[in-house]
C-alpha cells in the first residue's frame, strides 16, 4: 500500500486546493476492499466487502459536498468503482469506468476526488472490473439538499437505505469465466434485500427498518441486480414517490412500483397501521420463472408477526408490460419544487430547444467467433489496456480506437457484430435525441454517465420521427437510466454540456461485459478549465500513456 507519506501528500494536495478558493466542505472517507464470506441467498460464497461490509458503507452528503475517497484494494484482481448517477461536472477523470481510468491494481490505493455538484437524491456506487459487481463492493450514495433549499415534503422521522435485486450464487470469478468461454450465465438464483434474502413466515428474520406509528420514513430503494426488473410493495401500506433519480416528483400514491435494474427512487411510507409486523415484498418482474423475497418492517413496541398472506404483484406477459409502461407514464417531474439550486426544476424548459442531433441505437447480440456478444448498431465495445480517455488526452486516440465506428442508425437487417472499441464523437453543447430501440423478447435498461436526460416517451413498436408528437415536453423526469421493454422502444434528450469522455451501457452485466456499450467523446474546442478539468497530479497513468510526460493543462 501507499506509505504515509504518499497519503499525506494526497491529503495536503486537497487541503491547499480547498484553502485556495472558497470551496464548499469536504468529505472524506478511507475504504478497504477485500474479500469475505457472503450469503445472500443463504448460500455462502466469496464476496466483495469494503470496510467490512456488505453492502458497503453509505456515503452521505449534501449536494456541492466534495467527496474524497481513498480506496485499498485488497483484492487480488484490478479494482475501479463508478459512482452511478453522479454527473462528474468537467471531471470524467474520476468516473472510474474502463474507458476513462486506469484501475487500482492489487496491493495499491487510489483516492478519488469528486463533487455531487448541483445534485440531489439517490444514487449508488459499486465495481465496473470484470464481472466484480456480481459479488458486491457495492453501496448507496444519498445527496441531500442544502439547509437554504426547500424540499417539496416535510422532514421524514428517519432514512433507510434498501439495496435488492437478483443475486447468483456462483460468484464472479465462476461468473466471468462462463462469459469468457461464450455462453450466457442464465437466470439469477434468487432476489436479496440489503444483503439477505428472506421467506414469509421466518421467525429469525431480523427487520429491515423499525417505524414508530404515526411517523412518516423515508425509503430510498435502488436495484442493484444484474439481470431482472422487479416489483416492490409494503404490505398493508402505500408509497408516496418523492424522488426518482436525482428529481423531485409529482407526489403521486402507489401500491407497488417496478424499479428497473440500476434505478434508484425514493418513497415515504407512513406507520399508520395496527402496530405489529410487515413484509417489504419484492419479486421479479418480465421473467419465465417468478423470484421473490421479504424483508420485515417492525413497528415499535409492536404486537404480532407479519400476515402470511402478502399482496400479488402486478400482471406478467402483455398486460404487465402494459401496466408498467402506465406506471411510467405517471413519473412526472415536479416544476414548482427546488431540486439542489433554489430555481424552480420546471424553469428549464427542455421541450421548446431545437434537437441538432438523433441517435438511434438498437440493441443485438449474435455469436462471434464461437462466442456470445452484444452490442449496438453492429459493434460490439471491447475495453482496451490504454483507457479511451487517456488516449485521447495524450494525442494518442488513434492508436487505440476509431471514432464512428458506431453510426447513427442501425444497419436494418444485419446483426453481424464487429469487436472493437466503440467511441462516438459529439459537438459540446449539442442537444441531442436518443432513441433506444428494443427488438428484443427481454426488458432492457440503459444508463448514461455525465449526464441527467429526460425521459420523453416509452412506446411499443418501432420508433419513426411522427413519434415525436408522443413525447412529453412538459414535465418528464430528469434521470439516468431509462428501461426499454421488449419490442418497444424510450426516447430521452439532453444537453451535452459536460465535456469529457462518457460511458452509455446497458445496466444488463452480462451486456456491458460482452459489449452492449459505447463512449461519448465530448470535447470543448476551446481547452478551458471552464469547461473541463485538467488531468489529476495523482491521476493512474498505464498502457501506452505509461511515463509519457503531461501534455500542457488547460487555462
Amino acid at each position: 500500500m501507499a506509505s504515509s507519506r504518499s497519503l499525506f501528500s494526497a491529503a495536503l494536495f486537497v487541503c491547499m486546493l480547498a484553502g485556495a478558493v472558497a470551496e464548499d466542505p469536504y468529505l472524506f472517507f478511507d475504504w478497504k476492499v477485500t474479500y469475505g464470506t457472503i450469503a445472500p441467498l443463504g448460500v455462502p460464497q466469496q464476496g466483495i466487502l469494503i470496510n467490512g461490509e456488505f453492502p458497503g458503507p453509505i456515503i452521505n452528503c449534501t449536494s456541492n459536498n466534495n467527496i474524497v475517497v481513498n480506496v485499498f484494494n485488497y483484492l487480488d484482481e484490478p479494482l475501479l468503482l463508478t459512482w452511478g448517477g453522479i454527473q462528474q461536472r468537467k471531471n470524467s477523470w474520476q468516473d472510474g469506468t474502463p474507458g476513462t481510468m486506469c484501475p487500482i491494481l492489487p496491493g495499491t490505493n487510489y483516492t478519488y476526488k469528486f463533487q455531487v455538484k448541483d445534485q440531489i437524491g439517490s444514487y449508488i456506487y459499486f465495481p465496473t472490473t470484470g464481472l466484480q459487481r456480481a459479488s458486491g463492493g457495492m453501496g448507496m450514495l444519498q445527496v441531500h439538499s442544502r439547509e437554504l433549499i426547500p424540499v417539496p415534503f416535510d422532514m421524514p422521522a428517519d432514512e433507510f437505505a434498501v439495496l435488492l435485486g437478483d443475486w447468483y450464487n456462483k460468484g464472479h470469478k465462476t461468473l466471468k469465466k462462463i462469459l469468457d468461454s461464450g455462453r450466457s450465465i442464465g437466470k439469477p438464483d434468487g432476489i436479496q434485500i440489503n444483503g439477505k434474502s428472506t421467506k414469509v413466515g421466518d421467525v429469525a428474520a431480523q427487520p429491515l427498518a423499525v417505524m414508530e406509528p404515526g411517523k412518516t420514513y423515508r425509503y430510498r430503494v435502488c436495484n442493484v441486480g444484474m439481470k431482472l426488473s422487479v416489483n416492490f410493495r409494503f404490505q398493508g401500506h402505500t408509497m408516496k414517490l418523492v424522488e426518482l433519480e436525482g428529481s423531485h416528483t409529482v407526489q403521486n400514491v402507489y401500491d407497488s412500483l417496478d424499479l428497473h435494474v440500476g434505478q434508484c427512487l425514493s418513497v415515504l411510507v407512513t406507520a399508520n397501521q395496527a402496530p405489529k409486523d410487515y413484509y417489504l415484498v419484492v419479486s421479479s418482474r418480465f421473467s419465465k420463472q417468478v423470484m421473490s423475497s421479504v424483508a420485515v418492517i417492525k413497528y415499535k413496541n409492536g404486537n404480532g408477526a407479519a400476515s402470511a398472506v402478502i399482496p400479488p404483484p402486478p400482471a406478467e406477459n402483455r398486460v404487465g408490460i402494459a401496466w408498467s409502461m402506465n406506471q411510467f407514464r405517471s413519473f412526472r417531474w415536479n416544476l414548482t419544487a427546488s431540486a439542489a439550486r433554489p430555481n424552480p426544476q420546471g424553469s428549464y424548459h427542455y421541450g421548446k430547444i431545437n434537437i441538432t442531433r438523433t441517435i438511434k441505437i438498437a440493441n443485438t447480440h449474435a455469436v462471434v467467433d464461437g462466442k456470445l456478444r452484444f452490442g449496438i448498431n453492429g459493434i460490439s465495445h471491447v475495453n482496451t489496456e490504454t483507457p479511451l480517455k487517456l488516449a485521447e488526452y495524450f494525442g494518442l486516440g488513434d492508436k487505440v480506437f476509431t471514432y464512428n465506428l458506431m453510426k447513427d442508425e442501425p444497419t436494418e437487417g444485419d446483426n453481424k457484430l464487429v469487436l472493437a472499441p466503440s467511441v462516438v464523437n459529439a459537438t459540446f453543447r449539442n442537444f441531442v435525441e436518443i432513441i433506444f430501440e428494443n427488438r428484443e423478447k427481454t426488458i432492457q435498461t440503459w444508463h448514461l454517465d455525465g449526464y441527467s436526460f429526460f425521459a420523453v416517451a416509452v412506446e411499443p413498436g418501432r420508433w419513426s420521427p411522427e413519434k415525436r408528437k408522443t413525447y412529453n415536453l412538459l414535465d418528464a423526469v430528469s434521470r439516468h437510466t431509462i428501461q426499454v421493454y421488449p419490442n418497444s422502444w424510450s426516447a430521452v434528450m439532453t444537453t451535452l454540456d459536460n465535456a469529457g469522455m462518457w460511458n452509455l451501457r446497458s445496466d444488463m452485466l452480462e451486456r456491458t461485459y460482452l459489449g452492449q456499450q459505447f463512449y461519448f467523446s465530448v470535447l470543448s474546442p476551446e481547452n478551458s478549465l471552464r469547461d473541463e478539468y485538467n488531468i489529476f497530479p495523482t491521476q493512474q497513468l498505464c498502457g501506452i500513456v505509461s511515463g509519457m510526460p503531461m501534455p500542457a493543462p488547460y487555462h
